[in-house]
């Protein structure tokens, strides 16, 4: 089992699921379909929210603010404003503004995930080392510094590793193209072969990395453009990825309690014990020591990280094979050239293209 989701809480757990996912689907269509959606979601919010972000770090918020005590890491911070300068990338891209119009930005999409997944590795080495140091080779328990209960291990290497393949699973850099009515920016060759790799490497991150809040990050936010991707917004998965991303990240950095207590807090199974002994996530952040953790019948089961952690690997090693096999019989350099032609997913996004 991947999460503690049973009992009398579960309804309301099912509940904040849907409203994340539900969500994001809306506030995503907002950002893409208009221009005047696009400016106000992702260049005038973030704007006001560095203005409150500065303010809640100089205090005028007092010494309980919710940002500050438990979104105030290096890497909640960095996810945010890269996803969303690269939303913004997105829709020059997409509108043909300024350097967008030129040809060599259309590698922007390829770099701007590039920094992301990076991101994530850099968070995943950290727990894995900090595991190491705190309980040896079989990984242990270590406090972030955003009081959360993090568990690094082996896990952490393997995703990591996943993560870096993921980045050259991205093929045809140059293939970038805006749909016929201007809504969307489209990556053609990011086919589901990617979109997949990609989804169960980033689910492990946040089910290793943000253990209390993947319930939401790892599972809601993932399939929220998957989703779109696969009905109504072919070809535009990348773009749909960012929105959604800078969107989720702007909401729980400003509520990161709707994450973290009842009713829709969801652990995983990572916190063997947590949910029987009535220890709820909130109440982990005021546990300093792993002792504590054990003194409330707590114990770690990382079973789950290690699987997921296997299961990314294979799924990009798999789709790097794919492309490798692909760029060979087409005799075509695959970052050059887009080597999905002839896919069904690849066709459905070129028929929406300028």
């Amino acid at each position: 089992m991947l999460f503690q989701l049973y009992g009398d809480k579960a309804m309301m757990q099912l509940l904040g699921w849907v409203l994340v996912f539900a969500g994001l689907i809306v506030m995503n269509e907002i950002g893409r379909r208009t221009k005047a959606g696009g400016i106000a979601v992702f260049i005038v919010l973030p704007l006001a929210l560095t203005v409150y972000f500065l303010l809640a770090n100089a205090g005028v918020f007092g010494p309980n603010n919710q940002t500050v005590l438990y979104m105030n890491g290096w890497f909640h911070y960095a996810k945010l404003y890269a996803a969303d300068i690269g939303c913004v990338g997105f829709m020059m891209l997409k509108y043909k503004w300024g350097i967008g119009k030129t040809e060599w930005f259309k590698v922007w999409p390829w770099l701007i995930v590039s920094i992301n997944i990076l991101i994530a590795v850099a968070s995943d080495l950290e727990s894995a080392f900090k595991g190491f140091a705190a309980g040896g080779m079989a990984g242990g328990w270590w406090f972030s510094s955003e009081n959360v209960w993090l568990y690094g291990g082996w896990w952490n290497i393997v995703n990591a590793i996943a993560g870096v393949i993921n980045i050259f699973c991205m093929t045809g850099w140059w293939g970038i193209y805006s749909s016929k009515k201007q809504k969307d920016m489209l990556w053609p060759d990011m086919t589901i072969w990617f979109i997949v790799a990609y989804d169960i490497w980033n689910f492990e991150y946040t089910y290793c990395n943000l253990p209390t809040h993947t319930w939401y990050c790892g599972v809601a936010l993932l399939l929220a453009p998957t989703f779109a991707n696969a009905l109504w917004n072919k070809g535009g998965w990348i773009q749909n990825r960012a929105n959604t991303l800078a969107i989720w990240c702007m909401f729980a950095q400003v509520f990161p309690l709707f994450q973290i207590t009842e009713p829709f807090s969801v652990l995983p199974s990572l916190y063997q014990g947590a949910v029987e002994n009535g220890v709820t996530a909130i109440d982990m952040t005021q546990m300093t020591s792993a002792d504590q953790l054990t003194a409330a019948g707590i114990t770690a089961n990382p079973t789950a990280q290690g699987v997921v952690a296997i299961a990314a690997i294979v799924a990009n090693v798999l789709c790097i094979s794919v492309i490798i096999k692909r760029s060979i019989e087409q005799k075509k350099n695959p970052y050059k050239n887009e080597i999905f032609v002839g896919t069904k997913d690849f066709d459905q996004a070129m028929a929406r293209a300028e």
